[in-house]
Order: structure tokens, then sequence, then C-alpha cells
């Protein structure tokens, strides 16, 4: 069994980069907003040289990202890692990454969307478990920071304290434990044909943005054609899907999941790319019981 490592948990006076390792960020100003923020808070924030170069699409060569994310993580005076933003760009990394840096160098390590692929090698490779959650530019980089963003935020990542979400709508009720894995629902199928799925029950969370349901049927449908998904798969939690091209039909598949798998989903959770989110513990142990997802603050 993979031993799984918790990085310490911030404090005020931690020392926290800011990081691009996915899209090539275009406006510095929701960085320095990030800054201010964090600094304002007691933190000590350090932005990264590579904070803003580019590749056409992406924050500089594949070489100078994965340079700066071993940078950061072999580093002992920095504890926390938050990503500028996602788009495009984690993928092209997983083949050139230290896993072993990594996993001897425990720390936050903070994102979602794109950043969803590092997450889970982080945690397969590694036993690192890292932060589905808000990121630099867009949510503590905006003009006007969701305080509901911050507060799930902070007792995510500053506290041992189990966190409990209750579920808005139910497909199907049910007991499921396991760890939590997932993220955005596209940038972890792009991992099909990798070894990402853990080796162990796990609840899988979802979202997505701006894709049509057949895409988004496509996309389960593929992780559910998987055996070793679909064998240690204990729970679904969905959070939101914006942008999509039709509620009703969104709706409709989510009971026909309900229907042909025997494991509980949830849905109406802040797990979004939307402005209000909570922060998800990636890879910690979890519970689905009576309308509730308790992620424990502690293995």
């Amino acid at each position: 069994m993979i031993e799984y490592r918790i990085p310490k948990k911030l404090k005020k006076t931690s020392k926290i980069a800011i990081v691009s390792l996915s899209g090539a960020v275009k406006d510095i100003e929701p960085i320095k907003r990030a800054e201010n923020f964090f600094g304002n808070l007691g933190y000590d924030v350090e932005l990264s040289d590579c904070l803003m170069y580019k590749n056409r699409y992406m924050a500089g060569y594949d070489e100078e990202r994965a340079e700066e994310l071993h940078h950061y993580f072999s580093r002992e005076d920095i504890d926390g890692i938050i990503c500028s933003r996602g788009g495009y760009g984690a993928l092209r990394l997983i083949n050139l990454i230290d896993y072993n840096l990594i996993k001897n160098n425990p720390k936050v390590f903070a994102g979602y969307s794109d950043i969803t692929i590092l997450s889970a090698m982080f945690l397969k490779k590694a036993g690192l478990i890292t932060y589905s959650a808000p990121m630099a530019s867009g949510d503590f980089g905006a003009e006007e920071v969701s305080q509901f963003t911050v507060d799930n935020f902070f007792k995510a990542v500053t506290t041992d304290d189990d966190l409990n979400f209750k579920a808005k709508k139910f497909y199907k009720s049910g007991y499921a434990e396991g760890r939590m894995f997932g993220g955005n629902l596209a940038s972890i199928v792009s991992l099909c044909g990798q070894d990402f799925i853990p080796d162990e029950k796990f609840i899988f969370f979802a979202e997505d943005v701006s894709e049509p349901v057949y895409k988004i049927d496509k996309m389960f449908t593929q992780l559910f054609n998987i055996p070793e998904f679909k064998k240690n798969l204990s729970g679904i939690v969905l959070g939101e899907f914006t942008n999509n091209d039709n509620e009703e039909w969104l709706d409709e598949l989510f009971q026909e999941f309900a229907q042909n798998l025997d494991i509980p989903i949830y849905s109406g959770f802040e797990i979004t790319h939307s402005k209000d989110k909570i922060t998800i513990p990636y890879g910690q142990k979890a519970k689905m019981e009576n309308g509730i997802l308790t992620i424990f603050g502690n293995e």
C-alpha cells in the first residue's frame, strides 16, 4: 500500500509561492492582488520568476515549468504552493516530474481545473494529499474575493477539522467511504492510458465548465469502462457543470448513472469554476452518509 503524506498546515507567517504550471498568465494585476491578499493576512508571499513566461498558450516551455515545480518543492522555506491559473499545460509535465522529490518534500499544493492532473499524479505516484482549491488569478486575485471561498479554503489548509458538506440533491442515497479523487472531469479523462487510478476505494468528485452533455456522458462512460476505476469507485460527488447545453439532459444522465451503478450519488456541491467554491483535500479519507459528505481532517 502506498504511504500517504499529509502536508503541514499553513499558519500565519508561512511562506507561500505563487507559480504558473499550466496556461499562460495574461495579466499580472490579479496576481499582484492575490499577493497583497495573502500578505495582508500575514503570509510571506513569493512570486515565481517564471510566473509570466509564455510559450503559445502555456506558461513557458515544459522544462521550465517542471523546473519551477521542482524548485519550490525542494525549498525548505516554502510551506505552500498556490497555482496561478488552470488552462492547459499540466499534462505535458507528468513524465518530467521527479515524484520522489514530491514525496520527500510534502507541502500544501493548491489548484483546480487543469491542475487536477498534477493532484491526481501526485496522489498516485507520491502519496501526497493536495487541495482542489481556489487559485491566485481568478479567485484570490479577483476584484471582489468571495468570502465563502476564502473561509472554506483556510478551514481546509490551516486546521485539522473535519469538513462537512451537505448535498442539495440525491440521485442515489446510501453510504460510501474512500479517498477523495477526481476534480475537473476533462482533465481526469486526459490521463486515461496513464497509471493514475487509486489502488483503493475512492469517492469520485467531478465538475466541468462549457462542456455539452454528450461529452460529459462520454467522459464519465470512458472512466466507468475502466475495470480498475469501476472496481474501486465507492461513491460519486457531483459539483457544478456550468454552461452545459441542456440541463434536462444532464439531469437525465445522472439519473441513468444512479440506476446503473449501485453506489450513492450526491449532487449540488460548490465544486466549480464559479466564484463561490469549496476546497477539497485531494486524496484525504472521506465518507458519504445521510446526505453529508465528510472529509476527515486526519488519516
